[in-house]
């Protein structure tokens, strides 16, 4: 019978968050640290057929102990949805049937174009680049998805409390 000394009540081990990157032949996978805060590659699946990568899905949830999906989410250029995003948008809704998580579409524009100069940058290219390049996307998603998350919670704490008045800034009247 352990006891906690630290004061602080006993917390559920925190879940993982996964991001993938959906492609026609492959599905890049990118998983969260242990703190939640950098996105680290794991692979990619393949695409097809579609019940062996939602089992390969439940697998991966359980061993990585995920509790959330983020799916990149091809918007044209416009914002508007085409139909890739229409297919994802379908995905994303078996992948939650299928793993009990909570599946987030994320905004992908750009994505693999990062991914590929990150890997350009990084010295791989070619065949090897091309190999690399769905699991290096779905990074660029999760960490695209955990700043945005930071820099939301950020705001929260430099929003007013709501009830208390604003303070005040600038120069006095």
């Amino acid at each position: 019978m352990g006891q906690d000394f630290s004061g602080n009540p006993k917390k559920r081990p925190r879940k993982a968050v996964c991001a993938l990157d959906l492609g026609a032949v492959r599905v890049g996978v990118a998983v969260t640290d242990e703190l939640g805060m950098m996105a680290h590659p794991r692979g990619a699946l393949a695409a097809k057929p579609r019940p062996a990568l939602l089992e390969a899905l439940r697998a991966l949830v359980e061993e990585e102990s995920i509790g959330r999906i983020v799916v990149g989410f091809p918007l044209d250029m416009r914002g508007t949805e085409g139909e890739a995003a229409r297919r994802a948008r379908d995905t994303a809704q078996a992948i939650a049937d299928a793993t009990s998580c909570e599946v987030e579409l994320f905004d992908e524009r750009l994505t693999t174009v990062q991914a590929q100069r990150a890997l350009t940058d990084s010295g791989v290219t070619g065949k090897k680049a091309r190999a690399r390049i769905d699991e290096a996307s779905a990074v660029t998603i999760l960490q695209a998805w955990l700043d945005a998350r930071a820099e939301r919670r950020a705001a929260r704490l430099r929003a007013p409390s709501s009830g208390a008045p604003a303070k005040r800034r600038g120069p006095p009247r």
